[in-house]
């Protein structure tokens, strides 16, 4: 994919950060002004494309990718305008405006943003949402794709089941996540102990950075290219597009679904799926969740094995039987199907549902939510599964998913990516809070619940760090939550819990590609530069800081 072409702005960024300082937040008419000016004449005009609030589309555009209904309040703090581009111009116009008149940006391009930091912020912002920019280009020959970081995953996965049986790509199970936040933050999905992380693929991507330039991966050197892979592209620029490869797949794959209750001996079959998931046949990925069962005559807590194997159902079978009789798992009960009709299967579509749901945009219902996530390293004891099954019961709300690793994820080192999670996991825990109150109350209520199944986790989960994935933000990994300053004493703490001894190669980046640390929210990548900057000013001229990890 040619870069396309860019307007020549003379733009002096030293500058632009004092002009911005002393300016008031200009007009609706200047900021109009402003992004056309510096939109490029051949592209559609920038003006049908900018929501700004007295615009009847604006709420609607707002709220359209909004996934998490606890921002979607009335004192949700909004964006000054949106700005939906077709063309990359209309990005460029969007940095260098921005930059003029001392915006922040936040990029948006899906809304699987769990705490809502594409979306929110307490500073004057704006949001480019990229959800226009959507093609997916599928190169069979090459074995490879380009696609704009707007597009879901499930046009990902359509566009590639319609060239071809034997072709996918590692990534999430829900098929409404934006491919821009999703490869950024590394992504994963049931293929992952065969193949790995989506970015394990990545080999090249368009960025347009703090500059306005539009860079490709020769362009915009390894150190960065490394570092939007897994690192947070929002830290370091707007990614345009992605080019990943394709991975081989059997014509065939089986799947089955089973359940057991702790009455059914779920920890018993619990505490052996800890002994081989991630040990057993890489073709193979059993996902569990659990569950509060909140009946009127008795409480219970119950566990979903969701399996994808590589291969036919005698195998599946064959292999159930051997290394996980507990389970359960019959013949009758692995079901044979193409790889496209799995990903159906995994999303809860009934079977023999069209392809064309992968179409869709829109998840089937938004929630109030809260999710965090922790790395399991050693096996926890039957007697404490069994206690961490009650403590849900107790807390009636929260879930928990394991998401086995080994594998290949084993395989690649820790600095192969920003992305760290890689060998010396068992599995992967995804805690989850969902809920249809409204209010404060009910929000605090829920925040709670599964803030204190975090902490009761604490004993068996990963230590020094306490690692976190990226792709599940959560502010409560922060210093100041929230009201982080995305400063690099923020960043190392929630910084080592995402990236453990990649962060500081990641701050390295982010100083030299974006030294006015003009990319930033709560949990961005810091620039030292300028922070020591800033601590000069108000020093007069003394710094005394050290980035320590």
């Amino acid at each position: 994919m040619a870069i396309p072409n860019s307007p020549i702005i003379p733009i002096f960024l030293t500058l632009l950060a004092s002009m911005a300082a002393s300016h008031p937040i200009p007009s609706s008419q200047i900021l109009l002004q402003c992004l056309s000016d510096h939109s490029s004449p051949s592209s559609s005009p920038i003006s049908q494309l900018v929501f700004f609030p007295d615009n009847p589309s604006y709420s609607p555009v707002l709220n359209s990718y909004i996934r998490n209904l606890r921002f979607a309040s009335p004192t949700t703090p909004n964006p000054l305008f949106i700005v939906a581009p077709t063309h990359v111009s209309h990005i460029q116009a969007s940095i260098i405006c921005c930059r003029i008149h001392g915006l922040e940006i936040r990029i948006r391009s899906g809304g699987h943003d769990y705490d809502g930091l594409s979306y929110v912020s307490d500073s004057p912002f704006v949001i480019v949402d990229m959800f226009n920019l959507r093609s997916v280009a599928v190169d069979i020959e090459d074995e490879s794709a380009w696609v704009e970081s707007g597009a879901t995953l499930g046009e990902v996965y359509f566009k590639i089941a319609e060239r071809s049986k034997i072709y996918g790509f590692p990534a999430g199970v829900c098929p409404t996540v934006g491919v821009g936040g999703h490869l950024s933050g590394a992504g994963y999905g049931n293929l992952m102990r065969k193949f790995g992380v989506s970015v394990d693929y990545v080999v090249d991507a368009l960025i347009v950075d703090a500059n306005g330039r539009v860079l490709d991966r020769e362009s915009m050197g390894e150190d960065l290219f490394w570092a939007i892979r897994g690192g947070g592209g929002a830290s370091f620029g707007i990614i345009v597009s992605w080019k990943f490869k394709l991975v081989p797949l059997p014509e065939t794959v089986t799947v089955f679904r089973m359940e057991k209750t702790m009455e059914e001996g779920a920890v018993d079959i619990l505490y052996k799926w800890q002994q081989i998931a991630h040990k057993i046949d890489e073709n193979l990925f059993i996902r569990v969740v659990i569950l509060p069962v909140n009946k009127k005559a008795k409480s219970t807590a119950k566990a979903k094995f969701v399996s994808l194997f590589l291969g036919n159902a005698e195998k599946l079978f064959a292999l159930m039987s051997e290394s996980f009789p507990e389970l359960g798992v019959k013949a009758e009960d692995c079901k044979e199907m193409s790889w496209i009709e799995s990903v159906l299967f995994w999303s809860n579509y009934p079977n023999g549902t069209s392809l064309n749901v992968l179409l869709e945009r829109q998840p089937k219902s938004e929630k109030f939510l809260k999710k965090k996530s922790d790395y399991v390293q050693e096996p926890i004891s039957k007697a404490d599964l069994e206690g961490m099954m009650k403590k849900m019961m107790e807390l009636k709300r929260p879930a928990l998913t394991f998401n086995p690793y080994g594998g290949k994820m084993s395989q690649i080192p820790e600095s192969e990516t920003p992305f760290p999670h890689r060998a010396g996991n068992m599995y992967k825990i995804q805690y989850s809070v969902t809920w249809k109150e409204e209010g404060d109350e009910a929000a605090e209520q829920n925040l709670e619940l599964i803030r204190e199944l975090y902490e009761y986790m604490t004993p068996h989960v990963s230590k020094s760090p306490r690692s976190a994935y990226l792709n599940y933000r959560d502010v409560d990994l922060g210093v100041n939550g929230r009201n982080g300053n995305g400063s690099y004493e923020e960043a190392s703490t929630w910084g080592r819990k995402y990236f453990k001894g990649n962060l500081e190669r990641l701050v390295e980046v982010k100083t030299v590609a974006d030294p006015d640390n003009f990319f930033r929210y709560e949990q961005s990548i810091p620039s030292v530069a300028f922070f020591k900057n800033q601590q000069s000013d108000s020093n007069g001229g003394a710094v005394n800081l050290k980035f320590a990890i």
